[in-house]
């Protein structure tokens, strides 16, 4: 009886629509470059935009296709911290616009902090005085900017598995890719010693918060992530990483040259689109300087010697979740010169801010990953694969 109904349960499984989202597999994985290019996309709309309305939404939509597709792997855990990045962020912005004034003008005061005089050279800046409504609330939409940004970040943080992207590096970034995954996987693996120890003090009857409890669970925890570290460094270095293969001078210079000049063209290419003012040359060098940076690095793999096992394929879910991160990013950077109005509310006068309806239908793309990627087993079945 219970071999029929697995077998009826299979075979309903495999009637579902082909469009369903698969259980996630090794083989049918996302690749954690096509995660990172969603949440860039997200992050580049918010860059774009200080309407409140907008950027929550921008941070709703990242918040449930973490909450719908990641696992319980460590790094996964990550995305609360980057919320109370962004909170801290906001906060911090408000207290400096109390504190040291904005240039913004109004009319609406709130309260009036003693000022401390400053001397003539410091024209233009000052310390306490009168505090507005319309400082405070441009204070208020600069800092929601940056913590939106922060927070789609966050979001590849918590779904790509830095294993998988470092094997997804090019040769010639190799020996950095190395360095930033073991960084990248410090941290998380810390946090979860630090609830591991808390959580054994607890049952053993001894204090968790104060400072002495923060001293005896501090030694520890170091010294389990510096373990760690090596041995990850030792195991690494046995299997070959970062060895290279010897090449003329000729090729080493011009790999040199194209690589640096091709990602310093990407730098200024990608600040071109975060700012209001290089959308103009923004995407002809971001464009030149990938081209430049993708020939260097393609010289540069000649150097590497190690192999690839089971490398990830970007399959047509991979280009959705990324392709559906770069449409919104298109859509915000569009709808800045079509209607910048919208995306910037003022201040002065204080207005409340409209929710533009086609720039939040096109932020609603984002909710893509949510229903193509594969879903993640239950966290009690589930154990990382890399």
């Amino acid at each position: 009886m219970t071999g029929t109904t697995a077998g009826r349960a299979d075979t309903a499984t495999h009637r579902l629509p082909a469009w369903r989202a698969p259980a996630a597999t090794r083989s049918n994985a996302v690749p954690a470059g096509a995660w990172w290019l969603w949440a860039l996309g997200l992050a580049t709309a918010a860059s774009r935009t200080t309407n409140p309305l907008l950027l929550g939404l921008l941070v709703g939509v990242a918040g449930y296709v973490v909450a719908a597709r990641r696992t319980d792997a460590p790094w996964a855990r990550s995305y609360g911290m980057f919320i109370r990045i962004g909170l801290f962020v906001i906060a911090v912005r408000l207290l400096f616009s109390v504190f040291l004034g904005s240039p913004i003008p109004g009319t609406h005061t709130l309260f009036t902090l003693p000022e401390v005089p400053l001397p003539d050279w410091a024209k233009g800046v000052r310390i306490g005085g009168r505090v507005t409504a319309e400082q405070m609330l441009f204070a208020l939409y600069d800092g929601a900017k940056l913590a939106a940004l922060l927070i789609c970040v966050g979001a590849a943080n918590s779904l790509a598995n830095p294993a998988r992207l470092l094997k997804s590096l090019p040769g010639a970034l190799y020996e950095a890719g190395v360095a930033v995954v073991v960084a990248m996987t410090f941290a998380p693996n810390m946090v979860a010693d630090v609830l591991r120890l808390r959580t054994a003090r607890r049952l053993r009857g001894r204090p968790t918060g104060g400072v002495r409890a923060v001293l005896q669970i501090g030694l520890p925890v170091l010294e389990g992530a510096l373990e760690r570290s090596v041995a990850v460094a030792a195991s690494m270095d046995a299997r070959g990483y970062g060895r290279t293969a010897r090449v003329p001078a000729t090729v080493r210079h011009t790999t040199n040259v194209l690589t640096l000049g091709g990602l310093l063209g990407v730098c200024a290419g990608t600040y071109g689109l975060l700012a209001a003012e290089g959308a103009g040359y923004g995407v002809p060098l971001l464009v030149a300087g990938l081209l430049a940076a993708m020939a260097g690095l393609r010289l540069g793999g000649a150097r590497s010697v190690r192999t690839r096992y089971r490398p990830d394929r970007w399959g047509v879910r991979a280009w959705l979740i990324a392709g559906s991160g770069a449409a919104v990013a298109a859509a915000m950077i569009w709808a800045g010169t079509a209607d910048p109005a919208a995306l910037h509310p003022g201040v002065v006068p204080l207005t409340a801010p409209v929710l533009p309806l086609w720039p939040a239908a096109a932020v609603l793309l984002g909710l893509l990953p949510a229903v193509v990627a594969p879903v993640p087993p239950s966290p009690t079945g589930f154990q990382e694969q890399v």
